[in-house]
Order: C-alpha cells, then structure tokens, then sequence
C-alpha cells in the first residue's frame, strides 16, 4: 500500500492566500501619460514629440493613450494645463492673503525664482508653447482662468500696501507679475547662452542666492511709496 504524506500547518504559520490583481487605476494612468509626455515634448518639441515613444516609456499602447487623451495636440494642451496648474496651485497654498503686504510680496518672489529654477520642464514648455504663438493655449479656457487667480491675488497685497502707505497706488498687477517673472524665467530659459557666453555657472548657489535677492529688491523698491 503506498501512502502519502501531506505537509501539515502549524496553527501559528500563516496562510498566504493568492494575489489579487489589481483594479485598473485611471486617474493615475492618465498621470503616468501626462508625465512621460512633459518629457517627450521638453525634448523633441511638439512637431517632433511621437506618442508611440510616449507609449514605450511607460510600456503601453497608443491606443490607450489616445483612448485617454483623443490626440498628441490634446495631450500637448493638457500638459500645458497640468504644469501651469501646479505652479497656481502652489502660489495659493503660500497663504500670502495672511502676510503683510511686504512679506508677502518677497514670499511670492522667493517661489517664483525657486519654482522656475526646479522646474526647467516648465519653462522650456512654455517656451515652446511661444514659438507655436500661443496656439495651444488659445484652445484651453482652464489656463486662462487659472491664471487670472495670480492677478487678483497681487492686486489685493498691491492695495493693502497702498492702503498702509507701503506701494505705491498706481501699480498694474500685470505690469508687477512681469516685472517678477521675466527675471526668473529669462535666467532659466537662457542659462546654456549665458554661461557660455560670459562664462557664469547659473546653477552655482552663491550665484543663485546673490540673484535671487536682486530680483526681491527690485521689485520692493519699485513698489516703494
């Protein structure tokens, strides 16, 4: 007679049970698209930008891709709205409405310089998205009214510090938002020219620092009474 033998479990030994596979996420999938596309098109540009590399980074279909997103121009917008989105997204988080109107003028300078000297994706996009004229953003009414947020937001710290004899009462926020941003996105967006071209290395943190506090300056004195 033969007999078998089976492998007994002790009380205390755990039964693993079988994997479950996991349920499909979309909200994340669409996150893993938008992020490997922030890639292609900071490298290749629109025109040369191919969602079949989009598709092999993150080892999925076309198909899906464009079941996601209708096509790369609508992918390309919706990029365009993910990276305009966090750094709004970011500034309303500063709480610069609890500030007075001086510190919250150089908070809102301090992120931007920092935010468009971490995030060259965004600046070299954006770059791409004026050689197309704007094309993109035309067609997308979630940037320009995202947008808007950072206009009323400087107007308000603008009229408090005017109200408290700090500013001046005759500023434009616009013109203020220029004034902020052209300094911090020209640095980033023209840094391989200028470092070659006067042999300064803009990523050097003593470089940084120095002009990071230039621009604070400058637009605090300008808004001076």
């Amino acid at each position: 007679m033969t007999i078998t033998s089976e492998r007994s479990v002790a009380p205390d030994e755990p039964i693993v049970e079988p994997r479950k596979s996991r349920k499909n996420n979309p909200e994340k999938t669409r996150e893993n698209i938008l992020q490997e596309a922030i890639v292609e098109f900071v490298q290749q540009g629109l025109s040369g930008a191919r969602v079949d590399a989009i598709a092999e980074r993150i080892h999925t279909s076309k198909r899906m891709i464009y079941y996601y997103f209708g096509s790369k121009e609508q992918l390309y917008v919706e990029v365009l709205e993910k990276l305009y989105g966090d750094i709004r997204s970011t500034e309303n988080r500063l709480h610069l409405a609890e500030l007075a109107p001086l510190d919250a003028i150089r908070r809102l300078v301090e992120f931007t310089f920092d935010h468009h000297d971490r995030n060259v994706d965004f600046v070299r996009i954006v770059s791409i998205e004026n050689i197309h004229n704007a094309e993109y953003v035309k067609r997308s009414d979630a940037i320009k009214a995202m947008n808007t947020t950072v206009l009323d937001s400087l107007g308000v710290i603008l009229q408090r510090g005017a109200e408290e004899g700090l500013f001046r009462s005759d500023i434009n926020p616009l013109d203020v938002h220029l004034l902020i941003t052209s300094f911090c996105f020209y640095r980033v967006s023209n840094r391989h020219t200028l470092g070659e071209i006067f042999q300064i290395d803009l990523s050097e943190e003593s470089v940084k620092q120095r002009h990071r506090e230039m621009v604070c300056e400058s637009v605090l004195r300008y808004l001076q009474a």
